[in-house]
């Protein structure tokens, strides 16, 4: 599971400001800026307060980061509202710069701290190894999610 700033960049090259999602209610711009939340979260950009994670979330984790499980079609963010977020960035372009930013930010960032970990909202502290195997399901989901998803980035 190790996803490649090249396959990301030609999903990306995919995605166009009017494509229509399978599932769900997000815009484009809306699971890019979606995304970049995740990537921010992963390296400690966004703060997440430490917490210890239920038994439920425990074998949710489990199953999605060590297992073939994929994410359903169903699962919401924690917190979640039911409401689109107001969007960070002006036009689609400019959002998915900033996911590829942000991807090369939390490269850098593992590289430089090897033993970090970082608070993921439901499953709590994750590792170098555990937010890898959870972006390439998060992004396979949402990538699936606007029938971006090239079969070559399986890695």
């Amino acid at each position: 599971m190790v996803l490649h700033a090249s396959q990301l960049q030609d999903s990306l090259t995919i995605l166009k400001s009017d494509s229509k999602p399978l599932f769900g209610k997000m815009t484009a711009q809306h699971m890019v800026e979606h995304l970049t939340i995740t990537l921010k979260l992963s390296i400690g950009k966004i703060k997440y307060p430490t917490f210890t994670p239920s038994e439920r979330a425990l074998i949710a984790k489990n199953n999605l980061l060590f297992t073939e499980l994929e994410m359903g079609k169903g699962m919401t963010p924690p917190n979640d509202t039911g409401e689109l977020y107001p969007l960070k960035y002006p036009d689609l372009e400019k959002a998915k710069t900033a996911f590829l930013q942000a991807w090369d930010e939390y490269i850098a960032y593992y590289e430089k701290n090897e033993g970090a970990s970082e608070v993921h909202p439901r499953f709590g502290h994750l590792n170098k190894d555990e937010w890898s195997r959870f972006h390439f399901k998060h992004f396979m989901h949402h990538f699936k999610q606007f029938g971006v998803w090239l079969s070559d980035a399986k890695g």
